[in-house]
């Protein structure tokens, strides 16, 4: 199974924990591609994941089957050329949108299930892997909150979260799918750059249950659970973002120990890790 994630040297350690958890439950050979790039940001500059932590994942991913593999893949160029400069300063990391430049990326396969950095896998997902996506874009699951506010059409529930999308790479470029997106994400400002732009323009595409991206809470049939930003209403309204490698927090405001194996075997690798980069 073909796997991408996106990002920069910000999201190691989600990264780490992801990748983990895909395989600790899938046993069919993992490929696993990571376009990163090094680019300025408002007030920072975002640089390439390290290398050597993608050396570090390959050795991991070979160790449950030596078929498996980490590839990262450096798009520095390809941003530099259609450089979303007037989105940089959302709340959301402008490494995200890097996904929208992987019909440019001519090593990656056909058809590849994208996940954020963010997300843990659950269960086995083979099956939703698997899927005739021949003439489809994209297969994604409906944004827990967006769902309600955003419609493509009518009033109808369409508005797709992009953290899990299974892509057929082939034909979003023969519909210039993520072409049209990244000019959007260049010449116009959003609150979601990259996930609107991706709504705005997607015309062939099937929407996936709930289960496959769990934004909200976690369920008995969960397979992906997506750590994302909700909202508290006691005792005011305000938001809440626990991503999975705080782990403390995970525990005493999530309330959530589901992982807590998989959290202890990231934090000693990542310990151990971060003891050799000195």
């Amino acid at each position: 199974m073909n796997i991408l994630y996106c990002g920069d040297n910000n999201i190691e350690q989600g990264l780490l924990i992801s990748v983990l958890s895909l395989t600790e439950h899938v046993k069919e050979p993992l490929y696993i591609y990571v376009l990163t790039a090094s680019f300025p940001t408002q007030g920072r500059h975002s640089n390439n994941i390290h290398q050597s932590l993608i050396y570090l994942l390959d050795s991991l991913v070979k160790k449950v089957n030596p078929k498996n593999f980490v590839k990262a893949i450096d798009i520095s160029l390809l941003v530099a050329r259609d450089y979303p400069e007037i989105n940089l300063n959302t709340i959301f990391t402008p490494a995200s949108m890097l996904r929208l430049f992987a019909d440019e990326v001519s090593l990656l396969p056909d058809k590849i299930l994208y996940l954020d950095t963010d997300i843990v896998c659950r269960r086995n997902f083979f099956n939703f892997y698997c899927q005739d996506i021949t003439k489809l874009e994209v297969v994604g699951i409906l944004d827990y909150y967006g769902k309600w506010f955003f419609h493509n059409h009518s009033w109808l529930f369409d508005y797709m979260n992009s953290g899990v999308m299974l892509l057929n790479i082939k034909r979003i470029k023969q519909t210039g799918l993520f072409t049209k997106a990244r000019k959007l994400c260049k010449s116009k400002k959003m609150f979601m750059p990259d996930q609107s732009a991706i709504n705005k323009f997607v015309t062939h595409y099937k929407l996936a249950p709930r289960r496959y991206n769990d934004q909200r809470r976690l369920h008995k049939d969960t397979v992906f659970q997506h750590f994302t930003t909700h909202f508290g209403y006691f005792p005011k309204f305000h938001t809440i973002t626990v991503k999975p490698w705080e782990v403390d927090r995970v525990h005493s405001e999530l309330h959530l120990h589901e992982y807590d194996d998989l959290l202890n075997r990231y934090q000693l690798i990542y310990a151990q890790h971060k003891e050799r980069l000195k």
